[in-house]
C-alpha cells in the first residue's frame, strides 16, 4: 500500500491498516434500534458506544441474545463491497426464533448495515491491505425481568470496526487440537449463533492456546466421533480424490462462507463438494483441510493433534493449492476483482 490510497481522514486516523489485529477499536457511529409494546422503532444512527440496560434484563441472567459477523471491503475503485448480507440477516432471523426473540426485517439488517459503513466511511481499510471493516450485528433481551421468561423489550444494534486476520499469520497453515469438551448439546443451540456456544468455548480455547495450537477442534457431541467445528469456525477437506468435504450436522452454525466455497469449488473450481460426516480415524483420506469463517476468510490446517495421534495434511508450512485457489476467488469476489456470483454483492452508496 501506498499513501496515496488514503484519503485526508484516514491518514488522521494513523492507522497502521497493514497490521491491524483482530481487536475493538471504537469508531464513531453505530445503528440502535429498539423494540417495544410489539415493534420496531425507526432506528437511528448514535456516537454513543455504551449501551444503556435494565439490571434485569434476560440477557444478563438467562443469555437471551445473538449476533452477527460481516465485514465491508475496499474495492481497486474506491467502492465498498458488503458480502451476502442477506445471508447474515436470515441467519439471525433464525437465531431469533431459536430464543423467543423478535425478528429484525431482512431489507432493514441490509440497510443498517450499509447506513453504518456509510457513516463510518474513513474506517473501512484501503484496498489491498489485507484488512476489512468488520461489521458486529446484535440483537439481545432486556427490560425489567426477573423470572425466566422471554424479555419484553429488545435491542437491536450494528458496530464496526476495521480489523486485519482472525488468526496470526492470515494464509499461513496453523496447529489444532481435539477437544473433550463439547461445543453444543445434541438438539441444543449449535446451529444458532448465541452468545452460550461461544462462552462455553472460552475454557478449552485457552487449554488449546496453552498448549501452543491455534484452537480446538469439537467433536460430534454424541458419539465423539466426528468432527464439527474448528474454534468458533467450519471445517473442510479436500480429499485425496479432489472432493471438497465439509461436516454435516445439525449442531453446526451454517456458515456463509462456507456455503460460498461449497458453490465456488463445484461452480468455479469444477469439484465434487459433499456435505457429509467427517471421521476424526479417518484423516487419512484428505490431502488438504481448513477453517472458514467470516473472520477466519479462510485459515489453513497444516495439522490436527487427536490423543497422542499429530496428522499432517499438506504441510505445517505450505498452503496446499487448492485452498489458496479456494481463499483466491473467495478474497477475489468479495474485494471485487473477480465476479461475483448474482446476489452476491451489496454496494454502499
Amino acid at each position: 500500500m501506498t499513501e496515496m490510497t488514503q484519503t485526508a481522514e484516514q491518514k488522521a486516523l494513523n492507522i497502521d491498516w497493514e497490521n491491524l489485529g483482530f481487536t475493538y477499536i471504537k469508531t464513531d457511529y453505530r445503528f440502535i434500534s429498539y423494540w417495544k409494546d410489539g415493534k420496531w422503532d425507526d432506528g437511528e444512527m448514535t456516537t454513543d458506544n455504551k449501551v444503556h440496560i435494565s439490571e434485569g434484563s434476560p440477557v444478563l441472567h438467562y443469555g437471551q441474545s445473538c449476533f452477527e459477523g460481516m465485514k465491508a471491503y475496499r474495492t481497486k475503485d474506491g467502492s465498498i463491497n458488503l458480502f451476502r448480507p442477506d445471508e447474515n440477516a436470515k441467519r439471525m432471523i433464525n437465531s431469533c426464533q431459536r430464543l423467543l426473540m423478535p425478528e429484525f426485517p431482512v431489507e432493514k439488517f441490509v440497510e443498517a448495515a450499509k447506513a453504518v459503513v456509510k457513516a463510518n466511511e474513513k474506517w473501512v481499510p484501503p484496498y489491498n491491505t489485507g484488512s476489512t471493516l468488520y461489521l458486529r450485528p446484535y440483537l439481545m433481551g432486556v427490560g425489567d425481568n426477573i423470572g425466566v421468561s422471554p424479555a419484553t423489550e429488545y435491542i437491536f444494534s450494528i458496530f464496526a470496526m476495521p480489523v486485519g486476520p482472525y488468526f496470526k499469520g492470515g494464509l499461513t497453515p496453523t496447529n489444532f487440537i481435539v477437544s473433550d469438551y463439547d461445543r453444543a448439546a445434541p438438539h441444543g443451540t449449535g446451529a444458532a449463533k448465541v452468545g452460550g456456544n461461544y462462552a462455553s468455548s472460552l475454557l478449552p480455547g485457552k487449554e488449546a492456546h496453552d498448549r501452543n495450537f491455534s484452537d480446538c477442534i469439537y467433536l460430534d457431541p454424541a458419539t465423539h466421533t466426528k468432527i464439527e467445528e474448528v474454534g468458533s469456525a467450519n471445517f473442510f477437506g479436500i480429499t485425496k480424490d479432489n472432493r471438497f468435504v465439509t461436516p454435516k450436522s445439525p449442531s453446526i452454525l451454517p456458515s456463509i462462507t462456507k456455503y460460498s466455497l461449497l458453490y465456488l469449488a463445484e461452480h468455479h473450481l469444477g469439484m465434487e463438494v459433499e456435505e457429509g460426516d467427517v471421521f476424526i480415524d479417518k484423516l487419512d483420506g484428505f490431502s488438504e483441510a481448513g477453517a472458514c469463517g467470516t473472520a477466519a476468510v479462510i485459515s489453513p490446517i497444516g495439522g490436527i493433534q487427536y490423543g497422542d495421534n499429530f496428522h499432517v495434511f499438506n504441510s505445517e508450512t505450505e498452503v496446499g493449492p487448492v485452498t489458496r485457489k479456494l481463499y483466491e476467488e473467495l478474497t477475489g469476489i468479495q474485494f471485487g476483482d473477480l465476479e461475483a456470483p448474482e446476489g452476491w454483492i451489496v454496494k454502499v452508496d
